[in-house]
């Protein structure tokens, strides 16, 4: 249902930009959001992003990554400028679809992309 992309390895400062797209019976998506990884830690959020627009970063990110969304194309990006070391992880897109106009919104996961940073 959702299938990240653009991930990579990417120098100290430099920027990447992560697309999920949302596929398969889609009545309604309402919020999207970026949650990362490393090995040992919990999955944390980085930034998610309602159906209206509004926006929630984590504060190690604020100022560096952008999220945005593309309704009509169910698609989330993430631009991530001024990469540090500390950005390297697996990036997962979730999302609360709801199917039909009778069922209720699910919770999905991606199958995550890998994007470390080298310093």
């Amino acid at each position: 249902q959702l299938v990240e992309s653009g991930g990579g390895l990417v120098q100290f400062g430099g920027s990447l930009r992560l697309s999920c797209a949302a596929s398969g019976r889609i009545f309604r998506i309402g919020t999207m959001g970026w949650y990362r990884q490393v090995p040992g830690k919990a999955r944390e959020l980085v930034a998610d992003i309602s159906s209206g627009g509004n926006t929630n970063y984590a504060d190690s990110v604020k100022g560096r990554f952008t999220i945005s969304r593309d309704n009509p194309r169910n698609t989330v990006y993430l631009q991530m400028n001024s990469l540090k070391p500390e950005d390297t992880a697996v990036y997962y897109c979730n999302g609360y679809i709801q199917s039909t106009p009778s069922s209720i919104s699910r919770n999905y996961w991606g199958q995550g992309t890998q994007v470390t940073v080298s310093s």
